[in-house]
């Protein structure tokens, strides 16, 4: 995926609420390239945040998720935005996907913020990996343990800081871990960027001064493939391509 720049950022007219400005234009980036009306399914969607707006844009979108009330949210915000002939719902786990929705079905597969809470990571990416289409792309959310350090000891929570240091490499969104777990399920890391790498740092009050809201966008969006910054931000994002030819 091309790395995204901070004009693209910038000049986003409509990101949904509530979503990071960075992710939503990586996520229209991986887009750009699948064809017209492309199938995506969102893991753990639940009420629609993603979802809708991405039928708004022209994708036939899939929710699984194991909350009825939340895939009912999801119903009510497709119909207000009438886009309903364009987002289903299946209720069910992310580790049975194929079960759920059939192999080789998707264009582009999203698991934000869903991974931690599953019972089988590794069963829910071997997953992920067979309802891909070969050559298409899973985007990955993941809380990252490094900023957890970082945030409770900012705090002054030294013991919390101490204990999530000690628990950081059991944690899925470990980099290291989580591009083993995706090779064995048969997917390839194409990229990683930190969401969210200076804007739970910055006073609210800062964010008031005029321009400074645009400005961090453009810090985040220049910081957010370099380390060390992208390994302190709050959430990393991964792509991982199933390669081409794969059944």
């Amino acid at each position: 995926m091309s790395p995204v720049v901070a004009s693209e950022i910038s000049t986003s007219a409509s990101i949904p609420r509530g979503q990071s400005p960075l992710l939503w234009a990586s996520l229209m980036a991986l887009l750009e390239g699948l064809p017209t009306s492309a199938r995506v399914l969102d893991c753990g969607g639940g009420s629609g945040s993603l979802a809708v707006p991405l039928a708004s844009r022209g994708a036939d979108v899939t929710v699984v998720d194991v909350s009825a009330d939340a895939l009912g949210t999801l119903a009510r915000r497709a119909a207000e935005a009438g886009v309903s002939e364009r987002v289903h719902s299946v209720q069910g786990d992310a580790e049975f996907l194929s079960s759920l929705v059939g192999r080789n079905q998707f264009d582009l597969v999203l698991a934000h913020d869903v991974l931690a809470n599953l019972a089988s990571v590794p069963a829910a990416l071997a997953e992920i990996a067979t309802v891909l289409n070969a050559g298409s792309v899973a985007s990955l959310l993941v809380a990252n343990p490094v900023a957890a350090v970082l945030h409770r000891a900012s705090s002054g929570d030294l013991s919390g800081a101490l204990a999530a240091f000690n628990r950081r490499h059991a944690s899925v969104s470990d980099l290291s871990a989580l591009a083993e777990l995706c090779e064995q399920a048969g997917l390839r890391v194409e990229s990683t960027e930190g969401i969210g790498v200076l804007s739970d740092l910055i006073p609210g009050q800062e964010l008031d001064r005029a321009g400074a809201t645009q400005t961090l966008r453009e810090l985040e969006s220049v910081l957010s493939g370099v380390s060390p910054f992208r390994d302190i931000a709050s959430r990393l994002h991964v792509v991982a391509r199933k390669p081409a030819g794969t059944g």
